[in-house]
């Protein structure tokens, strides 16, 4: 077995593991333990009570972190002619058509979001094996196949996120870098939450959201109480008006 650096003994340590702490809390928390030299991400584990089998169960969508991820967000664009321009002009990296799926093929994935017009899908059609265990296949659902590359590239660079459900029933999501300032992440965290909750399958039964893991990347879970699902932002206020008036 791996052993644990005195950082991250010293940081699981002041993590109580019996706790439910309420989403303010669970940052405050999150924020005070020692890093390391590099800026970590903000992740946020769900699982779900969900029986991911059945189609009708499973979770995937896109929404807009209000304050960003903090990633560097590398956007391909399958286009021609006056929508690859466009695409360029909304700030794409990479932007092509069966020429971009021949290098695709030839192993070139050095990007992070993938976007293609309607007309393009032949041609991405055949990378299946490649882009999608990589979860890089454009979807429409996603809002990854369409007309209006412009702002399916401007989203993609501020704060787009993509959710799905893995097979336990589970969505990880990355809402940012932990040198955020605390206010940031907790509303990331609370578009995420507010998400999870509206897009609840509904032929879902019993308890829907079991268990919520807030981390970062070389930190300790934190796990926060899945019944604080509203008011969170307004807690802050709260106690920072409290604070303040103290």
């Amino acid at each position: 077995m791996a052993t644990r650096g005195k950082r991250y003994t010293n940081a699981r340590g002041a993590v109580d593991r019996e706790r439910l702490y309420s989403p303010v809390e669970a940052f405050r928390l999150l924020k005070s333990l020692d890093g390391v030299k590099f800026d970590e991400t903000v992740e946020v584990h769900f699982h779900l009570g969900l029986n991911v089998r059945h189609a009708d169960e499973q979770l995937r969508g896109t929404l807009m972190l209000p304050h960003g991820s903090g990633k560097d967000v590398r956007i391909a664009v399958f286009a021609e002619g006056d929508k690859a321009r466009e695409a360029e002009e909304a700030g794409a990296d990479v932007v092509g058509s069966a020429d971009l799926a021949k290098r695709v093929e030839e192993g070139f994935t050095d990007f992070d979001v993938a976007i293609a017009t309607p007309d393009q899908m032949g041609n991405v059609g055949r990378l299946g094996r490649i882009l999608g265990p990589r979860g890089l296949m454009p979807n429409p659902k996603t809002g990854t196949v369409t007309f209006d590359v412009g702002r399916a590239v401007r989203g993609g660079r501020g704060g787009k996120l993509e959710y799905r459900t893995d097979r336990g029933a589970n969505v990880h999501v990355a809402i940012g870098k932990k040198s955020f300032e605390a206010r940031a992440l907790i509303e990331n965290y609370a578009a995420v939450l507010d998400e999870i909750v509206r897009a609840k399958p509904a032929a879902a039964k019993g308890r829907y959201i079991h268990q919520i893991t807030l981390t970062s990347t070389m930190g300790p879970g934190i796990h926060v109480d899945p019944a604080r699902t509203r008011g969170i932002v307004e807690e802050l206020e709260e106690q920072e008006a409290a604070t303040v008036g103290a």
